[in-house]
């Protein structure tokens, strides 16, 4: 710690400082750096409350009256400063803080005959700022709590530099309005019969609730993190880090199952910079339907210590809102062919079945070691949808070096198939002479495509997480015309308080 404390007073004070002044500076930072580590990870971290919620069971005896579940505490860099996260908790406020950073570079060469690929890097990164409020321990309202979340996004992707617009390498890349405050969102949530029943509404993300996990962004690329990339494969579905109006209804008939539904309003440009850059942008103008998701989970605690937690969980959603057919136009022709609008669909659908499981408990790690094995499909309707369906594999396994018990090796393969009338679409487009530009910036028939990635997560001091990260593309943007591509890069995360 002496020595990490040297190099920023090295980096801050390019003078030489005196030895009573250093340990001035040691002390002043030591009151912040004051508490024995536990293991920050990717998956804890400022907005992985509502995902949390989602994936704790019940209490084993839960009471029958209003609660407001505890709120998350993630490892952080500056534990309690001067006292004040103690104070504001035992307050009913929590607030936390943290910066994620995304670095990807191309290692192999972009395939010819296309002047607009180039062999790049790139580099994206956002701070977050959540704040949690139990208005129970405030005004005595039972069982109420809000909870906000802001983020400040900034940078690129290089994946589109090597010609693919599909599966982003920086997750943390768009949606943020590229603005110092962005609302994600603001909503309140009441909790009754002991957690047995939810009731949440206002700017909520749909998918930091249904088909999520908090274990998705143990990765870095944007087919997976976040969510499975096929779950969003609609422009009205809203992800991290867009809101919209809803409200939500999720109930616990039993300690390990759940049963959740909702309604969304769909909004149109809701990752738009026109529509939403700030996020507070509160007004129905742009509501043009509604979506309405359900989903119903299994959490077991398995094997003889009950220490193998997992999650099985089956949902789909109808999308009630104008979504354009993929191929045909309003007279049931090709529109590649006719020139004429695409028809209009107004209402599509998705579903998802999605598991994890941990299969084995690492004694001398926490918790949350072992090695945890994941799956999942998501299907969409072929009608309307870019992405058809999308299958995935990944494990995690935290903690299998002894002497490293907090650091975590991950490997994810996602397959995606892109949807027939898109296929199609492409091919009379690019059979054009002169070639028409094809939808989704393709420079060839979209068909399927598979990102491999591998990453080792280096738990570096409390709340400061480091993971190298490896990427292979197989058909980049789902067209065999481009050669496979290969990124190496990082993620980091470093959570304030």
């Amino acid at each position: 710690m002496r020595a990490f404390l040297t190099v920023i007073m090295a980096f801050c004070c390019p003078k030489q400082v005196s030895g009573t002044k250093a340990r001035v500076i040691i002390i002043i930072v030591g009151m912040f750096l004051c508490s024995q580590a536990t293991a920050q990870t990717f998956q804890d971290n400022s907005n992985s409350d509502a995902r949390l919620r989602v994936a704790t069971p019940l209490m084993a005896h839960p009471s029958n009256g209003p609660v407001v579940p505890p709120f998350s505490r993630p490892e952080a860099l500056f534990t309690d400063p001067f006292g004040m996260t103690s104070w504001l908790r035992t307050r009913g406020i929590a607030l936390t803080m943290d910066n994620t950073n995304e670095f990807t570079a191309a290692i192999s060469s972009p395939t010819p005959g296309h002047p607009n690929y180039k062999q790049g890097s790139s580099n994206a990164g956002q701070m977050n700022t959540a704040l949690h409020i139990n208005w129970e321990k405030i005004i005595g309202l039972k069982g109420f709590a809000t909870h906000t979340l802001f983020t400040s996004r900034y940078g690129t992707t290089a994946n589109r530099m090597m010609g693919d617009w599909l599966a982003h390498s920086s997750e943390i890349y768009g949606g943020g309005g590229n603005v110092v405050v962005h609302l994600v969102t603001a909503y309140g949530e009441e909790n009754l019969l002991g957690g047995r029943v939810s009731i949440a509404g206002g700017r909520l993300t749909e998918m930091s609730e249904f088909s999520t996990s908090s274990l998705f962004c143990n990765f870095q690329n944007n087919g997976f993190c976040g969510r499975p990339k096929a779950a969003i494969d609609n422009q009205y579905i809203t992800s991290y880090p867009a809101g919209e109006w809803g409200f939500r209804v999720r109930g616990r008939p039993s300690r390990y199952i759940y049963i959740q539904a909702g309604v969304y309003f769909a909004e149109r440009g809701i990752y738009a910079n026109s529509q939403h850059r700030t996020g507070f942008h509160f007004n129905s103008s742009n509501i043009v339907g509604q979506l309405a998701p359900i989903e119903l989970g299994w959490e077991p605690l398995l094997g003889r210590a009950h220490k193998l937690p997992g999650h099985y969980k089956i949902g789909g959603q109808v999308i009630s809102a104008p979504n354009p057919d993929n191929y045909y136009d309003i007279q049931g022709r090709p529109y590649a062919l006719s020139g004429s609008t695409a028809r209009n669909h107004q209402q599509t659908w998705s579903t998802w079945l999605e598991i994890d499981q941990k299969l084995l408990h690492h004694s001398y790690s926490n918790a949350e070691g072992g090695l945890t094995a994941m799956s999942g499909v998501i299907y969409n309707d072929p009608r309307t949808a870019l992405r058809n369906y999308e299958t995935y594999v990944a494990f995690v396994d935290r903690g299998f070096i002894r002497s490293r018990p907090y650091d975590s090796f991950g490997v994810v393969m996602t397959y995606v198939k892109i949807a027939p009338g898109v296929s199609d679409t492409d091919m009379l487009d690019l059979s054009m002479v002169p070639v028409k530009t094809a939808p989704n910036h393709a420079t060839g028939v979209q068909g399927h495509v598979t990102v491999f990635e591998t990453n080792y997560q280096i738990h570096v001091m409390r709340g400061v997480v480091f993971a190298p990260d490896f990427q292979i593309y197989f058909h980049p943007n789902a067209q065999k015309n481009l050669k496979n591509v290969e990124f190496i890069g990082f993620k980091s995360q470093i959570q304030i308080l």
